[in-house]
C-alpha cells in the first residue's frame, strides 16, 4: 500500500466522521452575533464565533475550514469544545443570567485555555529578601569583596536559606527590575532614603 492510498483512506474516514451537532438558543445566537459584529473583539474570538454560528446552521467542517481559512482539525476542536460546554450554557440560561454574563461565559469558552509552562520560581517575599541583601554591606556577610556581584549575591541568598537555589542571572534580573546598583556605598544611600 502506498502513501497516497493510505492518505486517501484517512481522508475518506475523516469525511465520514459525523460532525458534532451544534444547537444554539436564541440568546446564544444573539451573543455570538454581537461578538462577530464587535469592532474591538480579538480576531481569533470573532473567527471562533463565526465558526460556531456556521456549525449551528448546519455547515460542514470542511466548508467552515475553507471559508474561515482554518484547518479542519481546528474546526473540529472548537465544535467539540462548544459541544462539551453545552450543558454549562444551558444551565446558565435556565438560571436566567444576563446577556452580559452569558457574553463572559461564551468568551471564556471561545478563548484559549491556559498552556502549561513553568511556574514562578520565587515568591514576592523571597525577591524582597534577596534585594534587601544588596542594601547591606558585603563585609557584614563575611564576604571578601567590596561590592555585591550577582554570583556573590546568589550565594548569600542560598547561604541564608532564602531560596534553595538561584542563578546569578536571576539575581541580576531582580537588580535590573529594582533599579538598584550594586555599589555598596550608593546602595546604602538609596536604601536610607
Amino acid at each position: 500500500m502506498c502513501f497516497n492510498e493510505t492518505n486517501g483512506r484517512i481522508s475518506k474516514l475523516m469525511s465520514m466522521i459525523k460532525a458534532l451537532p451544534i444547537n444554539l438558543s436564541n440568546l446564544q445566537k444573539t451573543v455570538l452575533q454581537q461578538i462577530v459584529r464587535g469592532t474591538t473583539n480579538p480576531y481569533r474570538l470573532v473567527r471562533r464565533a463565526k465558526l460556531i454560528l456556521a456549525a449551528a446552521s448546519g455547515e460542514s467542517n470542511s466548508s467552515i475550514s475553507r471559508r474561515l481559512e482554518l484547518d479542519r482539525v481546528q474546526v473540529r476542536q472548537w465544535r467539540s469544545r462548544w459541544f462539551e460546554e453545552r450543558e454549562k450554557l444551558s444551565a446558565a440560561e435556565e438560571q436566567q443570567v444576563t446577556e452580559k454574563a452569558l457574553m463572559v461565559l461564551i468568551k471564556g469558552i471561545l478563548s484559549d485555555r491556559p498552556r502549561p509552562g513553568t511556574t514562578k520560581s520565587f515568591t514576592v517575599e523571597q525577591v524582597v529578601q534577596i534585594v534587601a541583601i544588596a542594601c547591606e554591606e558585603c563585609e557584614k556577610s563575611d564576604r571578601p569583596v567590596s561590592h555585591w556581584t550577582p554570583s556573590e549575591w546568589a550565594d548569600e541568598a542560598i547561604k541564608r536559606g532564602i531560596v534553595e537555589k538561584i542563578s546569578p542571572r536571576s539575581v541580576g534580573r531582580f537588580l535590573k527590575r529594582s533599579d538598584i546598583t550594586t555599589t555598596s556605598r550608593s546602595l546604602l544611600v538609596k536604601c536610607q532614603n
